[in-house]
């Protein structure tokens, strides 16, 4: 059984793997600062930064499989971070209601014993309903739009202004188990040797 390494903190990705492999994972913080400014279009920013995280993971290691995803959320061809802050939550979610959002992760495994790297991406469109003033304001004043990208989290209290899904939805949550096992398969690791 391979050690695998989890290159990210977010509760939600964390979670996710457990689904796949249970608690035989560890996760190490990533040092890599993501910068969204960066010229180049969703699909390849988010690739960028899942290597570039995975990669300041991988470099400290001698022996593993390192886990490492980027989400980011495009809104009439405009990238949505996380909005940190309630005024730019409450700016962010009257932006989305009633739209089609596209929610972009990149997605990466280092094999660091055999100094490979694999890439993929997933792409899912979200339908956001139209939301009243008072349910955005109930949803950030409930904190949780803070930390994610699009300013909200579809896991949790978020998924009530989820309409509809076209694709994968643990896309939208930030980790996408299907691309995830194909890439982790392709470097010889099988979820089902995991329990």
């Amino acid at each position: 059984m391979r050690q695998i390494i989890l290159a990210s903190t977010s509760p939600r990705r964390k979670n996710l793997l457990k689904q796949l492999i249970g608690d035989n994972f560890k996760i190490v913080s990533s040092s890599y600062e993501e910068d969204n400014n960066l010229d180049l279009d969703p699909k390849n920013l988010v690739l960028h930064h899942s290597l570039q995280k995975g990669r300041s993971v991988a470099e400290k290691l001698k022996t593993g499989v390192v886990i490492s995803a980027d989400t980011l959320i495009v809104l009439d061809n405009k990238i949505i971070g996380k909005p940190h802050t309630k005024e730019n939550s409450i700016s962010t979610l009257k932006n989305i209601s009633g739209k089609n959002i596209l929610v972009v992760t990149g997605i990466i495994v280092i094999d660091v014993d055999k100094k490979k790297e694999l890439q993929d991406y997933e792409f899912t469109t979200v339908k956001i309903t139209k939301l009243s003033e008072k349910e955005i304001n109930d949803y950030v004043n409930s904190g949780e739009p803070l930390d994610k990208a699009g300013a909200f989290g579809i896991q949790e209290k978020g998924a009530f202004m989820v309409e509809k899904i076209d694709g994968d939805y643990f896309n939208v949550a930030g980790l996408p188990l299907f691309k995830l096992t194909k890439l982790l398969e392709k470097i010889g690791v099988s979820i089902f040797g995991y329990k």
